[in-house]
């Protein structure tokens, strides 16, 4: 997947959703001989507007989950440059996204209600990415034939 014509990023929060569309970023960089970026945002929480202070490595959790995803997905010998950058996930990805092919995300992750077409993510990168947007459904959220 590497040393290609391209790069293709790819938005990883551990849903099954951003799972598929990992599946789906890699298939095509394979068939196009581009480069694979998967990326996951975090942040700090907050409580009541304040943010929690603990002896917690955030960044570290957020590659913890990339990991284990890219390892589900793909394997863990998959070619792929991964990243856990600190910001609003829909910003994160928009910007990880300059000077790429193609955006892949998941239609809804973590934190979406049952039965949207796509997520406040997939809905922001769709209408702001500097590239080409793939929005990947996952099955069981797709129509009935």
């Amino acid at each position: 997947m590497s040393g290609g014509i391209g790069r293709i990023v790819v938005g990883v929060d551990g849903s099954t959703a951003s799972t598929d569309a990992l599946r789906w970023a890699a298939r095509q960089a394979d068939l196009t001989g581009a480069s694979l970026e998967a990326v996951t945002a975090w942040s700090y929480p907050t409580t009541y507007g304040f943010p929690v202070i603990a002896d917690v490595d955030w960044e570290k959790g957020a590659l913890t989950v990339l990991d284990e995803a890219v390892d589900k997905a793909l394997g863990r010998e998959a070619d792929v440059t991964r990243r856990a950058v600190e910001g609003h996930a829909a910003l994160v990805l928009t910007e990880a996204a300059q000077g790429a092919e193609l955006l892949v995300v998941g239609s809804r992750g973590h934190g979406g209600f049952a039965g949207l077409l796509l997520g406040s993510v997939s809905e922001h990168v769709v209408t702001h990415a500097p590239c080409p947007v793939v929005v990947v459904r996952h099955p069981s959220t797709a129509e009935p034939a």
